[in-house]
């Protein structure tokens, strides 16, 4: 168990760099609305989702509009059905309780690098929990660091911060290419999501893109199970 945790850990370093990156720009933004470092270290904590995070930091107003946010952060992060039912392989057999740890820690960086971990049939639920607590530090350390360094740059994009999150996705979306047979779900999930994203107001090309892609992936040739894995490798789990 140990083991795998610390190859998962270790596994999603290279990222980790990235992620502490973009997130002083959610720093950054944070400290322009006036958010404190309580109020950020919550939200890293209770939501751990850079994408909706964003949106929430956008919103801030007072009064807040927590109706509108949560469903924003709703809309957003329901491409984490799809997540964890890709990951319903590996967490066959674990408790209920389990899975909710588990996943509450995943994040699409941890996922990608899972998966392609699973790929190799090497993929275990210790190896996605280290990804995630090392996701995690680094996405808090980068937004408290750009929260308590706010005040000290006043436009990130003139750094190429902003692009960080465009970099890490990309070599993240390089890393779980499957060959040919991703063709034609990549495809239909980036046309799905140019045309809502021009259509439709707000953050429904996520959604939109992530189903249409994933039905398209029901049509092609389904992969052969890997083994199963030890279950009681994870303490309470």
């Amino acid at each position: 168990m140990k083991s795998d945790f610390f190859r998962g850990a270790s596994a999603n370093i290279p990222i980790a760099a990235s992620v502490a990156a973009y997130g002083s720009v959610l720093g950054v933004l944070a400290s322009q609305k006036g958010l404190s470092w309580l109020d950020l270290m919550f939200m890293n904590s209770a939501v751990f989702a850079g994408s909706a995070q964003f949106v929430m930091v956008d919103m801030w107003s007072h009064p807040l509009p927590v109706a509108e946010m949560a469903l924003a952060v709703l809309v957003i992060n329901l491409r984490y059905l799809l997540i964890g039912a890709s990951l319903q392989p590996l967490f066959a057999g674990r408790s209920l309780p389990c899975k909710i740890l588990m996943m509450h820690l995943v994040a699409d960086e941890n996922w990608a690098v899972t998966m392609a971990e699973q790929r190799r049939g090497r993929a275990t639920v210790p190896f996605l929990f280290g990804g995630g607590v090392t996701i995690f530090l680094s996405w808090s350390c980068g937004t408290l660091a750009g929260l308590l360094g706010g005040g000290f740059i006043a436009h990130p994009e003139a750094y190429a911060l902003d692009f960080a999150f465009t970099a890490v996705f990309t070599a993240l979306a390089v890393g779980v290419w499957g060959g040919k047979r991703d063709l034609l779900p990549w495809l239909v999930a980036g046309g799905l999501s140019l045309l809502a994203h021009h259509f439709l107001p707000g953050k429904w090309y996520i959604v939109i893109g992530g189903l249409g892609g994933a039905l398209a992936a029901m049509l092609g040739p389904i992969d052969a199970p890997a083994a199963e894995e030890e279950v009681a490798d994870v303490p309470g789990c």
